[in-house]
């Protein structure tokens, strides 16, 4: 009976003697790594990378630039079920211990001499963290040696800081994979909603990441996400956080993510590029990417949707012309299966409208077979009509092309679609508001993705009949009016010492004779735009012209007259927006401040303003703009019932297509042509290859604007009166209508 009574004595010495080994060994490790361990200290000023955001005009996020994806919140912001979450699946005794486990460390020590494998050692959150913030100070030695420095770090930022700073800085900082850091940006990326409306599965599935993000997440592994939930939510159960019948309801739960593994895209890459660039001279790299910036900028989403469906759609409606383009790449070719390859691009949903790459299964009777994802479909002949081709013509198994989902059969999951091609034609849209001259929307071309130069402000081409506005301008100015007559008839003009003389033509090669000046900028004629030319002056309208904002070169030739010159889109569309403003061009504004992760602000961009004609003088071009569209070379746009003003443009050998129009608010402007020069088609000009982009803009516009209840005016200065004359009611400026025997007043 005694023998019981000397073991215990035993094993009491053994543990005292071990505990007593410890104790030393403990301080000859504290001797040993305290020199090499970081200075806590440096976590007060601790700012870890957030997302810089890029606000719209309405509030919403139209863009982020990030190095690291993460969003600050405080304590308070973590819901009471995600930190529960969080302590059952990692440290359920983070709130009663010094920061480290001790028994698990040593276990973990033993394990590493003995086994040359993974040390199973569980961290507390503490120690996580330590290894998270100082990743360089504890070092790649060998494991037990990086567990102590990390528990060394751990127990001095437990000293430093109390357990809810601790957690806060430990949900901010860890990772939950695809660049996604800490848990609001966790939550966003996940399910589409903030950290505090979490649900209990929800919180209970980014608990069950933690150990592994990238391979424990629902996008990359369901099943293995649906197993670490249903372990957290057990652990919850087990620690007392929710009741066993709450924990097995959650696990019945599916997972119903927000749908897609990367933020949404931007709405206007093209506009954030530019964006980007000056928030980098000015701040660096660095806080662009991870200073937590928050741009204010007038970018509209609804203008800017707009734009972006119907410069894909003219793009796309253009390229057919040309014909369909053989594929350019072939999986079989690259020796890959056709049946188990995977596209990034593929959604794990398919929606109606949306075009995606697919793959080609094959050819039979007719239709294309064709693969997106793990849903099979088929191209019908309806569906590449426009090719006038074959589909054996076309296509082979193993292609990659792109198709635009028509039907989706709900119960076989099976889609019929139609043939897509990525367009090679180019266009760029540029918006800006009259009234404060800031950038509304803005499209640079088919595809950031395969080209980030930017159509709307780097490409100078040649502005066609964009220009004639100014030469009407200028005759406006001075004192020419809407009715006076100018002859369009066949002309020759001297262009200089032993040059040929310049004959210019009218598109359509025909000639009216004596017309107005209204008439003539309605129908564009060029040879009545090239006689005010020579009678003004080139040298006075090109002053014009520079009034309005054209910068860029502008020789003084009779032929600049109908657009021989060049501009790029955003200026000419600046120089546009002065018409409706009462003359008046308010400088293209980009953003409107910029603020710091704090809310102070570091700059502010106010509305710059330009006075370019006379107020009465832009009311006569605004009312002479407006007959284009109600009777002229944009009169399709007259459907659209609003008040609206604008000019087409077209060049030679119809390289270069535009249409610039504006209402009392807004002014668009569209081109359309191939980066490197060549004929967009025969007959492919301003009035048919960019104003149908324009008009599909221009409606999505008025049609907000009508469901708000009001219809805007251009506004009239009160010197410019309105007589009857023999072609109908006329503007003038007072003074310049015609008097009481004047030919052109009706008998």
């Amino acid at each position: 009976m005694d023998l019981i009574p000397r073991l215990l004595r035993g094993f009491g010495i053994v543990v005292l003697f071990l505990a007593t080994a410890v104790a030393g060994t403990a301080g000859g490790v504290l001797f040993a790594f305290a020199g090499d361990l970081p200075e806590i200290e440096a976590l007060d000023d601790y700012t870890p990378g957030v997302i810089t955001r890029v606000i719209g005009r309405d509030g919403s996020i139209v863009g982020e630039f990030a190095s690291e994806r993460r969003q600050i919140i405080g304590y308070d912001d973590i819901p009471l079920v995600l930190r529960q979450a969080i302590m059952a699946a990692e440290d359920q005794d983070f709130e009663t211990h010094g920061g480290i486990h001790p028994l698990l460390m040593a276990w973990a020590a033993v394990n590493d001499v003995v086994s040359t494998r993974r040390t199973p050692g569980r961290s507390t959150i503490t120690q996580q963290l330590a290894r998270q913030l100082f990743p360089e100070s504890l070092g790649f030695e060998r494991a037990w040696i990086r567990k102590i420095r990390e528990a060394l770090v751990a127990i001095q930022i437990e000293k430093r800081y109390t357990k809810e700073e601790i957690f806060t800085m430990y949900c901010n900082k860890v990772a939950w994979g695809y660049r996604t850091y800490g848990v609001e940006a966790a939550s966003q990326l996940y399910f589409g909603k903030s950290a505090r409306d979490l649900t209990l599965e929800e919180a209970a599935t980014l608990a069950g990441m933690l150990p592994a993000p990238q391979r424990l997440n629902p996008y990359s592994n369901m099943e293995a996400a649906l197993r670490r939930r249903a372990y957290t939510l057990d652990r919850m159960a087990e620690e007392g956080y929710i009741t066993r019948e709450e924990a097995e309801a959650a696990k019945a739960r599916p997972i119903v993510t927000r749908g897609e593994p990367t933020p949404p895209p931007s709405l206007s890459r093209y506009f954030l590029d530019g964006i980007r660039t000056h928030l980098e001279q000015r701040y660096g790299a660095q806080a662009v990417d991870e200073g937590g910036l928050t741009v204010r900028t007038g970018l509209d989403p609804l203008l800017q949707t707009a734009a972006n469906e119907a410069l894909d759609a003219g793009l796309r409606r253009l390229d057919k012309l040309r014909g369909f383009r053989r594929p350019d790449r072939n999986l079989l070719d690259e020796e890959l299966d056709p049946e188990t390859w995977r596209h990034p691009r593929w959604p794990r949903e398919l929606s109606t409208g949306v075009i995606l790459p697919a793959v080609v299964l094959g050819v039979e009777q007719g239709d294309i077979s064709i693969r997106i994802g793990a849903a099979t479909g088929t191209i019908g002949t309806a569906g590449y009509r426009w090719t006038r081709r074959r589909a054996a013509d076309l296509v082979r198994r193993g292609d990659i092309i792109e198709a635009r989902i028509l039907e989706i059969d709900e119960e076989t999951g099976r889609f019929t679609a139609e043939l897509e091609q990525p367009p090679e034609i180019q266009g760029a849209v540029v918006a800006l508001e009259n009234r404060t001259g800031q950038i509304l929307a803005m499209v640079g071309g088919s595809d950031f993705s395969r080209s980030q130069f930017n159509r709307a402000v780097q490409a100078q081409r040649q502005v066609g009949s964009l220009f004639k506005p100014f030469v009407y301008a200028a005759a406006i100015d001075r004192g020419y009016t809407a009715e006076s007559i100018i002859d369009d008839s066949p002309a020759s003009f001297f262009a200089g010492p032993n040059q040929p003389p310049y004959q210019p033509r009218n598109y359509d090669h025909e000639y009216r004779g004596p017309i107005t000046l209204r008439q003539a900028l309605a129908q564009s004629r060029n040879v009545p735009a090239v006689r005010l030319m020579e009678a003004l002056g080139p040298s006075q309208v090109i002053g014009y012209a520079r009034r309005m904002g054209i910068q860029s070169p502008l020789p003084e030739y009779l032929s600049v007259a109908i657009g021989a010159a060049e501009a790029n889109l955003l200026e000419i569309t600046s120089a546009y927006s002065a018409f409706p403003n009462q003359g008046v061009r308010m400088e293209p504004l980009w953003l409107l401040e910029v603020l710091d992760r704090d809310g102070t602000v570091l700059e502010q961009h106010r509305p710059q303003a330009h006075v370019a004609l006379r107020a009465d003088t832009a009311y006569i071009m605004t009312s002479m703009l407006q007959s284009v569209v109600q009777n002229g070379t944009a009169v399709s746009a007259a459907s659209l019932r609003w008040p609206l003003g604008g000019k087409t443009g077209t060049t030679d050998d119809y390289t270069d297509a535009w249409f610039i129009g504006f209402d009392p608010e807004i002014t668009v402007g569209v081109w359309v042509g191939y980066d490197q020069k060549r004929t967009i088609g025969q007959g492919q000009t301003g009035t048919t290859a960019a104003l149908p982009i324009w008009r599909e803009i221009m409606a999505k516009w008025i049609e907000a604007r009508r469901e708000r209840g009001d219809v805007p005016e251009f506004e009239r200065p009160g010197n410019v009166v309105t007589v009857e004359t023999a072609s109908g009611a006329e503007v003038f400026i007072a003074g310049t209508e015609p008097t009481a025997d004047d030919p052109a007043l009706p008998n």
